[in-house]
């Protein structure tokens, strides 16, 4: 009886050890690199560079753009002053009375009274 005894006491033994070392398992939970409120503020903060780099880069091309637009203005403003002032040469050159006398001449005309006037300005702005 006593070898029976002690042969369960052994199986009872082996079982209880075999249960606490089932028991002394420790599941180990997985350590992740980053957390998922670091995930969501990396992913925040992120899109925020990504928007505002969007922003400033759409900015400087508007910028830009306008200073093509300022410059293609000043060109056409510099062209049209070029222009008007070569008009008013010729208004002058067109103008002058000897050359009027001649043209009349050409056509028959006489001047009776020698005094011939030039017009100062076309628009009266000068």
């Amino acid at each position: 009886m006593s070898a029976e005894k002690a042969k369960q006491l052994h199986q009872h033994e082996t079982t209880e050890q075999s249960q606490s070392q089932k028991q002394v398992k420790v599941q180990v939970h997985k350590k992740r690199w980053i957390t998922p409120g670091e995930k969501f503020l990396y992913t925040v903060v992120s899109s925020l560079a990504i928007l505002f780099s969007v922003v400033v880069v759409s900015y400087s091309s508007s910028i830009d753009q306008m200073n093509r637009d300022m410059q293609r203005l000043d060109t056409n403003i510099t062209d049209q002053q070029l222009e008007n002032e070569n008009l008013q040469y010729k208004i002058k050159e067109l103008s002058n009375p000897e050359r009027i006398m001649e043209i009349a001449k050409e056509n028959g005309l006489e001047i009776r009274q020698s005094k011939v006037k030039q017009a100062k300005s076309v628009s009266g702005n000068e």
